[in-house]
């Protein structure tokens, strides 16, 4: 049942985007403890938004220098685990319960930083340090302002200058102010590349909970290696990041519409965010109670 504010809550949320990327920054240099230190090797566990966050980090660390890092669903381990040097558990609620299996499973010498939304859970219990995200949670069910403060964090630790934080932070702000004008299509596609590739994932997931829409994610390489057959005119392409001229032009050759980033990708997610809130609205649904979602998965 929509309420006579559909998605107010998730929209006011997500209002909160740059304010918050900036306490992110400002928690960098305080120095919290249990960020992963260069040259350790580190598994980064998650659910959902948190792998999606997990596997955009792992790409970024290991681009920048800082050492081996995996990205791995907690729910999917493999059976032989590789030796890490710390473990960075992902969970907003603190209580994903593949998540406090997966740490159980894990060597228990190993150190284990939970990156939470909520102090005193069991995934918080399991942990050698705590990462407190408490002032980014959310009291909706569909994460927003959670994981991209968290990456923010982790891109700030990676090396991002105050500079380059405070330009992604204006590009969010922009993306906040634009007017939303694109009808909602048949078909969305979100493509990206590089560490955008697991933000199309989460800008896709982002649209099929809150609106019920097919919405599909790929690294913008392999789209035509596939994927493309299903485009057609009432197709939205939205590349988080360049496409080249050929893949453009193959794209729009489909009839589909392409839409082409000019903002860092994690600025963009922000744009992809707020047209999933007026989707769903429009569609009929109300993104502050999506369907078939609870705030965290429990039990199995």
């Amino acid at each position: 049942m929509t309420s006579l504010h559909p998605g107010r809550v998730t929209a006011g949320e997500i209002a909160t985007q740059p304010a918050l990327w900036a306490r992110a920054r400002d928690q960098v240099a305080a120095g919290p403890a249990g960020l992963p230190e260069a040259g350790e090797r580190v598994l980064v566990l998650g659910c959902g938004t948190s792998y999606y966050v997990a596997a955009a980090y792992a790409w970024l660390r290991e681009a920048a220098g800082h050492g081996v890092t995996d990205a791995r669903i907690a729910s999917e381990l493999p059976p032989v685990a590789r030796v890490y040097d710390r473990i960075l558990a992902i969970s907003r609620s603190g209580t994903t319960t593949e998540v406090v299996q997966a740490l159980r499973a894990l060597p228990p010498t190993t150190p284990v930083t939970a990156v939470l939304g909520e102090l005193g859970t069991p995934v918080g219990a399991a942990a050698t340090d705590i990462l407190d995200l408490s002032y980014a949670d959310e009291r909706s069910v569909v994460q927003t302002r959670f994981p991209t403060t968290l990456l923010t964090l982790l891109r700030t630790h990676l090396g991002a200058t105050a500079g380059q934080v405070e330009t992604l932070i204006g590009q969010a702000r922009d993306a906040l102010d634009e007017p939303i004008t694109t009808a909602q299509p048949r078909q969305l596609v979100v493509l990206g590349t590089g560490w955008a590739a697991a933000l199309a994932e989460e800008a896709a997931l982002k649209c099929r909970e809150s609106a019920g829409m097919w919405a599909e994610a790929y690294a913008t390489g392999e789209y035509r290696h596939g994927p493309i057959s299903v485009a057609a005119p009432g197709t939205l392409v939205w590349a988080l990041t360049p496409l080249t001229p050929i893949q453009a032009e193959a794209i729009q050759a489909t009839g589909a519409t392409v839409r082409q980033a000019a903002r860092d990708p994690q600025a963009e997610l922000v744009a992809v965010q707020r047209h999933a809130v007026a989707w769903a609205a429009a569609s009929g649904r109300d993104a502050d109670v999506p369907v078939h979602l609870t705030r965290s998965v429990v039990a199995l």
